[in-house]
């Protein structure tokens, strides 16, 4: 038996050699030797992900998302709908963008809803009041340049707007204002304080008792109201302070001025010493009486001196025609009147003021004062206000010294 020698390669029988094979032979061994590695796939077909592209993105989620930030949010979301439908169907790319693209979009509709309703109230409120323009008499113009003695009237009546547009008309015709003073503010408070509106008030008081003096011949529904500087135009330098007596609730036609130089030297002395009374007595202490027993003592010294102006002058028109009588029956009630303020200005509680108090405002008649007033030759239409504080003195003290009622604006 021969041997084969080692490494020789085996003869192939011939029915071997003659048959295809898909799969090649084991390489022999040994160094140096091996087959080409087999192909993973056949050679005439393409290689995997060869001729294949990624899925498009969905154009309807990119301009949802754009529409919902840039433009106009509405459409946003029907982009935003569209390229969801879209990408499902189709399998799309931008899922998460149409998302956020509707999103987005819902989310700015709702607050452009939101800001244009505002816008609409705005405009509304602003343009309203137009309609109102075209019926208001007179010349336009500005509230700077009213002065006392002009006549105005504003759209709708309305003069609690802090700046009215303003109509200047004569006064004899129908009018809802009357300019008692126009004048420089001083006050120790800022502008739109407390102080500066006590300030204000208390100067347009002043001028409409010289504008109009005799006050019971005010109709009842005129009110005072007064035009002060803002915080803006005080630091750009405005001072001026406007001062109306209102006419809004009623027709009123004609001047309510009634100064003194309309009137007799006696009657503008009167009503120049009876307003100072009116005035300091509607002006207490805006404390309780408990909290401020000394200012409520200095008031009541006040309100004496100011009886004691009207007694000084009573004394000397009490030999005048007319008056021989009203003079010293008014005297005699402000002597008795004045006496218990006197006391109330010496009180040493609360309790004890407010007594005195009640017993001052007692000493003193309407009637009497309506008697004086006639033999002056002045109205004597007791003011709705006075009959009110006459009538319910225990409704409340400073209820029964309040004067016409006044506005700021």
């Amino acid at each position: 038996m021969r041997s084969r020698p080692r490494g020789a390669r085996p003869a192939m029988p011939p029915a071997m050699e003659s048959t295809p094979v898909s799969t090649p032979p084991t390489p022999p061994p040994g160094p140096g030797h091996s087959w080409p590695p087999p192909s993973p796939w056949p050679g005439w077909g393409p290689q995997p992900g060869e001729g294949q592209h990624p899925p498009a993105l969905n154009g309807f989620a990119l301009a949802s998302l754009l529409s919902g930030l840039l433009c106009f949010p509405p459409l946003g979301v029907a982009f935003g709908i569209a390229a969801l439908v879209q990408i499902s169907k189709r399998g799309d790319r931008g899922r998460a963008m149409a998302i956020t693209g509707l999103v987005v979009s819902v989310l700015m509709t709702g607050a452009l809803v939101l800001a244009a309703e505002r816008v609409l109230a705005a405009v509304d409120d602003r343009v309203a009041p137009l309609s109102e323009y075209a019926d208001v008499e007179g010349d336009l113009t500005d509230l700077s340049d009213l002065r006392p003695g002009d006549c105005f009237n504003v759209p709708g009546g309305d003069l609690i707007d802090e700046r009215p547009v303003t109509y200047r008309i004569d006064c004899a015709q129908v009018h809802h204002g009357e300019v008692t003073a126009s004048k420089v503010l001083e006050t120790v408070g800022g502008p739109e304080s407390a102080d500066s509106d006590r300030d204000s008030e208390d100067a347009c008081w002043k001028a409409q008792d010289e504008y109009a003096m005799d006050t019971w011949a005010l109709p009842e529904y005129a009110e005072m109201f007064y035009y002060a500087p803002s915080r803006q135009s005080w630091h750009q330098g405005d001072r001026v302070l406007l001062c109306v007596i209102g006419t809004t609730d009623e027709e009123w036609r004609g001047s309510l001025r009634r100064d003194a130089g309309m009137l007799k030297p006696e009657q503008s002395a009167f009503l120049r010493a009876v307003n100072a009374v009116e005035f300091v007595m509607s002006r207490p202490p805006e404390d309780d009486v408990e909290d401020a027993l000394p200012e409520y003592q200095s008031w009541a010294r006040a309100v004496s001196a100011a009886l004691g102006t009207e007694a000084k002058l009573l004394q000397g028109d009490v030999a005048r025609a007319g008056l021989e009588k009203a003079a010293p029956a008014q005297l005699r009630e402000i002597e008795a009147a004045r006496a218990e303020w006197q006391r109330a200005a010496q009180a040493k509680t609360a309790q004890e003021f407010d007594r005195q108090w009640d017993r001052a405002l007692a000493a003193m008649s309407v009637e009497t004062e309506k008697e004086l007033r006639g033999a002056y030759g002045l109205s004597t239409v007791i003011p709705q206000w006075l009959q009110d504080g006459q009538d319910d003195p225990e409704e409340g003290d400073e209820g029964s010294l309040d004067g016409p009622s006044a506005e700021s604006v």
